[in-house]
Order: C-alpha cells, then structure tokens, then sequence
C-alpha cells in the first residue's frame, strides 16, 4: 500500500542532496538512492559510471514471466539552484499542499514515487506480468551523455518498452521536437571605424541572417500537440573595438523543429541564407536530435490511460531523453506527477497531492499492465 507520509518524507530527503548539474554533484544521491533500493528490498541492484563520480543506479524487480521488460526512468541530477529563493532550495518546506526545493517537481519528486511504488508492491508481494527496471540516471540536464544515451548504447538496458518519469500533471507524452544545435561564424573585412565603407562589417551582416532565420519560412504538417518550429539566438560575440570595423561575428542557434521534418533538408536551407548574404562563413553542428513519436493507441499509452482517468495525452516542445530510443527501436513515452511551471525556476515545488496520487496511479497501471 502506498505510504503518503513515507512518500513525502522521502521527497523531503532526496531534495536536502545538491545533486546540481552542472557540476555533476551525483554521486551522494546515487548512494542514497542505492541505499533505499536496498531498504526497499531489490534484489538486484547494480550502478554504472562512465565518469567518475557520475553514477546511474538500476534496480530491477523480477515478475512473473520474464519475457518482457518495462523500464521506468527518473533522473537523479537538477540543474543549478541559482539565487532569488524565498526558501531555502536545498532545505524542504511544505506549505499547506507545497513541498519547496530544488528538484521537487524535475526530478526528485517522481524519484520517490517510482521508489514508493516499488516498496509498495514488495511489500503486497505482488509481481507484475513483466520485470520491471528502475533506472535512476545521470547527466539529464546537459544531454545525458552520461546517462541514458550510454546505457542504451552499451545495452545495459535493453527494455521491451520505457516509461520516463520525467513530466508534470499526469501528462502523458508521446511527441516531443527535434533539435539542432549550431553555430555560425561571419567572417568580414576589418578597417577604422571612421571608414566603415573601407570593411566589411560582420555584425551587419550577422543581424540581417538573424532576422532571415527569423523570419525563416518552415514547410512543415501541423501536429495536433506541437506547436510550429521555433529558432532561438541564444548566444552572440563579435568585433574587437568600438572603433573597428567587425571582421568577426559567431552566434549559436536552438532550433526546434517537428516530426515528420528532416535536419539535413533544414540546415541546407539554412546554408542557402547566410550565403545569400555573407561571402564568407562557417556553419558548424553541435549536435542535433531527432524529434520523436509514439501512436497513441500504443498498448503502452493505452495502459496510462486507462489506469487513471488524471492521465492527459500531450506533447513536449523540449527535449526529453524518450528520443534516445527511437535509435534502438523501443516504444517509449513519459509522464510525471510534478506541477507545471516549476520546473528549472526559483521556488520550485510540487503538489503533495500530485506525489500520492500519482503513485497511487503509477501502482495501479504497474498491476494491470500485461505486455503483449
């Protein structure tokens, strides 16, 4: 049965643990998080670093027939608490139905109601139809290289399908965007800023691109949980001297982009306008990830759905680590019990109310679940 002050107070404890990332300060949760799984009475227990000190701890719960895997997957790291907190983010305070710190609602808060639920069948000696593995992950916050992308690779997890703990309100996401990461470099012609006419500025030529990428005019289908395609200046440096014509100027871009759309088809475009306008320029990619869709009368969603009527399909403009397996061919989507909003802002909390009931749901789906 699922304990309701047993679930807060764990929430509590995992919130007092800095696990910010950046630095990377995972390794006092994981041995937390270790010891818990013992207490709660795993059986097999192991943790695996591909850094030091950055550890992913996978617990995993025999069923009854082993022929199929689900795997459930919080993530153990937040990202940094920053200033500007009425409360203390690394010391817990629940106000009426509000438990206050960093990580309460991303991650730490279904953290706990993935570990209450398991306690909760252990000690109802109930196995489910499948074994069921938890893995609580590193290095989310900054893309999981450390994380889910090297379990997945290395085939230490291999589920049959994957449930990431890792959403608010009970929203069930089965889409999220693609991204690209990119940096472009305009290269110009440098003279004294009294005769600008003698160069070539390159920050003039960089805002008029930034306003092309702006503007830029997407071919795209409409998705009935995504919005259009967003392009972000995040970052811009340029020029020497204010009296200097600017022969340099390098911005990156965050470019999110839908299903069903093709990186190589965008960033050819994307070439196609900054020549139009610089005669000289570098286009560099950090890193792109590929948008991600399940069907919704997947029997995985349909099991969400009909376990608790509180969970709401949707989609996520961000980026989850469910695209991670599209690359190995397994049905994954996420959900979560944190309140929306709170995420990554100071005075992050979580509704009480939302931990119990979710784990009470998350329970309930985890016994009626039967894997086809």
């Amino acid at each position: 049965m699922i304990n309701k002050n047993r679930l807060i107070n764990l929430t509590k404890e995992l919130i007092r643990i800095n696990s910010e990332n950046p630095p990377g300060r995972e390794l006092e949760i994981a041995n937390f998080v270790l010891l818990i799984m013992r207490q709660v009475g795993f059986k097999i227990i192991k943790s695996y670093a591909f850094e030091k000190n950055r550890p992913n701890v996978i617990g995993v719960l025999k069923g009854k027939r082993s022929t199929k895997v689900l795997l459930l997957s919080p993530h153990l790291d937040t990202v940094p608490a920053g200033k500007n907190w009425k409360h203390n983010p690394f010391k817990p305070v629940l106000l009426q139905d509000k438990l206050f710190g960093r990580g309460a609602t991303d991650c730490k808060g279904n953290l706990a109601v993935c570990l209450e639920v398991c306690r909760s069948l252990i000690e109802d000696n109930f196995k489910p139809k499948f074994d069921l593995i938890i893995a609580a992950t590193a290095d989310e916050e900054t893309g999981s290289k450390l994380g889910m992308i090297k379990l997945l690779d290395k085939k230490i997890l291999k589920p049959d399908f994957a449930l990431i703990l890792d959403s608010d309100d009970f929203r069930v996401i089965i889409c999220q965007k693609g991204l690209i990461h990119f940096k472009v470099k305009i290269f110009g012609i440098k003279a004294h800023g009294a005769y600008p006419d003698r160069g070539v500025n390159a920050i003039e030529i960089a805002s008029r691109v930034i306003c092309d990428l702006k503007n830029l005019d997407f071919k795209f289908n409409k998705h009935p949980f995504l919005k259009a395609p967003t392009v972000n200046i995040g970052k811009i440096s340029g020029g020497e001297k204010v009296n200097i014509v600017a022969d340099f100027c390098e911005f990156e871009v965050d470019l999110r982009f839908l299903p069903g759309m093709k990186p190589g088809v965008i960033l050819k475009h994307i070439k196609k306008i900054i020549r139009s306008r610089a005669k000289r320029f570098s286009l560099q990619v950090d890193s792109i990830q590929q948008p991600y869709e399940i069907s919704k009368n997947h029997y995985l969603i349909k099991g969400l759905l009909n376990s608790d009527r509180r969970f709401n399909l949707g989609g996520s403009e961000g980026a989850t680590v469910i695209t991670f397996f599209k690359k190995h061919n397994i049905p994954a989507a996420a959900t979560g019990f944190g309140s929306s909003g709170c995420a990554h802002t100071a005075d992050e909390f979580v509704s009480v109310d939302n931990l119990y009931k979710g784990a009470l749901a998350l329970e309930k789906f985890i016994k009626n679940f039967d894997p086809k």
